[in-house]
């Protein structure tokens, strides 16, 4: 038979075992939450050591065009541009939030790097770095917005080639058709969109929720929180 005080501490174990696997659930979907937010989003320390990315800004960090990990530690591609991330992540760890245009001959991306505590609160303060929001052309939104509104396959090119600021003449030359294909085109995507020009549509495009491309793996989780979490 357990005494009293064996019974408190076994409940006592049990209640600490589910607080633990509820904040790992917690964490977990945190995790996944920023995964969906159509920015690269980069938790820095004072050290320029990355803390956590979400998948696109792995997949920024994956192209080496203007951001690389060396290690756990952030640089730029060149040291020009890693001077300036450690100039702007020095004056973040005092507090000042920072805009910066990262940019080579060939690319370019900007960087807002956010002060996540205040200098005097801790010894290791934390900084968030958001780099630009995705092309509009690469959220997944305006595509399951063309479908939701019976925009045709070739009608949704044409709405992606607007997305991506081209003209309907590159739009043409592009898909490899007349002018005036798209010029139709362009009608009767206005029609079944009831917008009565493309800079209005173009806002309510821009106005579309985040649907980013799934390029990071799924962790399995639980149904119920009160369920063991996945190891």
């Amino acid at each position: 038979m357990w005494s009293e005080s064996e019974h408190a501490g076994g409940g006592a174990a049990v209640a600490a075992a589910g607080a633990t696997d509820a904040q790992a659930l917690h964490a977990t979907l945190l995790m996944r939450v920023l995964d969906e937010i159509d920015h690269g989003v980069i938790v820095l320390d004072a050290q320029a050591r990355i803390v956590h990315h979400n998948h696109l800004a792995r997949h920024e960090l994956g192209s080496g065009r203007l951001l690389v990990a060396h290690g756990q530690v952030l640089l730029g591609s060149t040291a020009e541009l890693t001077g300036q991330i450690d100039h702007a992540l020095t004056q973040a760890c005092r507090g000042q939030r920072r805009l910066e245009l990262l940019q080579t001959q060939e690319h370019e991306i900007t960087a807002s790097f956010i002060p996540l505590s205040h200098p005097l609160e801790t010894d290791s303060p934390l900084v968030l770095l958001m780099l630009s929001r995705q092309p509009v052309s690469d959220n997944l939104a305006v595509r399951m917005y063309a479908r939701a509104q019976g925009i045709s396959p070739a009608e949704e090119a044409v709405l992606i080639g607007l997305c991506r600021g081209l003209s309907v003449l590159e739009i043409a030359i592009e898909n490899g058709v007349a002018e005036s294909t798209v010029r139709s085109q362009v009608k009767s995507v206005r029609e079944k969109t009831r917008v009565t020009s493309i800079r209005q549509l173009m806002v309510r495009i821009n106005s579309l929720p985040p649907v980013v491309p799934a390029l990071r793996a799924i962790t399995p989780l639980p149904h119920n929180a009160g369920e063991p979490f996945p190891s």
